[in-house]
């Protein structure tokens, strides 16, 4: 595999000297292990500037995982979906994923009780992370979720699930408030539909009460929603509401002793009332505007009350997880990779054409 991002992009096979010489030829630097060639600050950029052939990308990666193990000390699997390019492959979290991500979790020790999921989407089905959550804490006493970048919509409502969330200062996660079909087969947030019936409502209201008919546009608009969209809308929304506040209170809550203070005792109300707030907020879209905004983990922790590590405070992590994301941002700019499956001892890749299991 070459590299496009040579040294020399117009000259980089022959170099002129003087005529009184001979032509000498001069070849860029090849190397085939690229994680030992990343510069500390320049990740991707020290990538590009070598020339790679016959790149072992499996086993790039399995090293990556293993340098934020022999950090984390425990098993480290990775769903990563390619957020850097589009793809004609779905990159969604979807049930074509529940095979291989259970595979790749039962090819885990029995004995193992501690686990990190490193985790990039877009977001995806709500009742497929439900199904992974019923696979993976039955299990597990401990789950970490290490967010290498984008962790969206249904990719939010899988961290709560887990009992730490760890995340660099380019990590973002994103509102839950899930996308509905309308009748014109185009997909928008439930929450934008509700959020328009109720200024609607809001406006209507008034208006009849200072003795004036509705807006004419707002019944216009009224009329081009499908009753049944409302319905999807209004049923997605309490989903997700409740898949986020069950998994808060049940996993990320359970070893929530004191407040902030250090010495008030959390009460099982306070866990169940402070689960509810964020599940809301997290599905509030008159408070964050758009589907695709990112919460940043300083919002996530100041404004959504959710505690968050930042990778910096574990001594080598962050370093490990923008080694490894400046390592799949490079794979999936140079190859037709969808999304990847992969641990110490898994691998499917999923691509454009087909997909390659190890």
């Amino acid at each position: 595999m070459s590299n496009r991002n040579s040294p020399n992009p117009k000259k980089n096979h022959t170099h002129m000297i003087p005529p009184s010489k001979p032509q000498q030829i001069i070849q860029p630097p090849i190397s085939t292990t690229m994680l030992d060639k990343m510069i500390d600050g320049r990740e991707f950029e020290s990538l590009l500037r070598y020339q790679y052939h016959n790149v072992n990308i499996i086993g790039e990666l399995q090293k990556s995982i293993q340098e934020i193990k022999a950090i984390r000390n425990r098993p480290v699997v990775c769903y990563v979906a390619n957020v850097v390019k589009p793809t004609s492959t779905s990159i969604s979290i979807e049930d074509s994923d529940d095979l291989p991500f259970n595979e790749m979790i039962a090819s885990l020790p029995s004995e193992c009780k501690a686990i990190d999921i490193v985790l990039v989407t877009p977001g995806g089905f709500a009742h497929q992370v439900a199904k992974f959550v019923n696979k993976l804490r039955p299990r597990f006493d401990n789950i970490g979720f290490i967010l290498l970048n984008k962790s969206m919509s249904a990719g939010t409502i899988f961290i709560t699930s887990g009992d730490e969330i760890i995340m660099t200062n380019q990590s973002q996660i994103g509102p839950v408030d899930p996308q509905v079909r309308t009748k014109n087969g185009e997909f928008i947030p439930a929450q934008a539909i509700l959020t328009l019936i109720e200024e609607i409502k809001v406006r209507g209201e008034s208006l009849l009460k200072a003795g004036l008919k509705p807006a004419w546009t707002d019944l216009q608009i009224l009329n081009g929603i499908d009753p049944k969209e409302i319905g999807y809308a209004m049923n997605a929304s309490n989903y997700s509401i409740q898949l986020v506040e069950e998994y808060l209170y049940n996993y990320k809550f359970k070893n929530w002793a004191t407040h902030s203070d250090m010495v008030t005792v959390v009460t099982d109300n306070d866990k169940k009332v402070r689960a509810n707030e964020i599940a809301i907020m997290l599905c509030d879209h008159g408070k964050w505007k758009n589907h695709g905004h990112a919460i940043t983990r300083e919002a996530a922790w100041d404004v959504c009350k959710l505690k968050i590590t930042h990778a910096e405070t574990i001594t080598g992590l962050d370093k490990a997880m923008r080694r490894m994301w400046a390592l799949y941002y490079w794979i999936f700019e140079n190859t037709s990779l969808a999304k990847v499956f992969i641990s110490e001892n898994y691998c499917i890749m999923r691509g454009d054409n087909n997909g390659v299991k190890k």
